[in-house]
């Protein structure tokens, strides 16, 4: 798969968090943030702990917790806006689940160009 540059943006990194809060953000500072996500795309730690949470964690499809050792994330602060700017090869599912596990739906894709 091809390397992607994926553009986001978190409008209150300090109010954002995801729906379960054991595996939520609780942070509020872009770089902290930018590293735990470059971590979650890394490597598979949390989605493990999500996998271990579902009623029926041999269901989960194994594709989904696919993991880019390459993936970088940078993030800073604009006004209350963060800006966050993560290279992978891994899918937009992927990102995808990993950013709402972190901070729920409090995010936007901006643009998505290729690496």
């Amino acid at each position: 798969m091809s390397t992607q540059r994926y553009y986001l943006s978190i409008d209150d990194l300090a109010r954002a968090r995801g729906q379960i809060n054991e595996l939520s953000f609780q942070g509020n500072s872009p770089d902290s943030f930018a590293a735990l996500l470059q971590s979650s795309l890394r490597e598979p730690t949390l989605w493990r702990r999500w996998k271990a949470m579902q009623p029926d964690p041999d269901a989960v499809d194994p594709a989904l917790g696919a993991s880019d050792p390459q993936a970088t994330v940078t993030a800073a602060q604009t006004d209350l806006r963060t800006d966050i700017l993560v290279t992978t090869s891994l899918p937009h599912a992927i990102l995808k689940h990993r950013m709402t596990l972190l901070v729920g739906a409090h995010w936007t894709l901006r643009d998505v160009k290729t690496a």
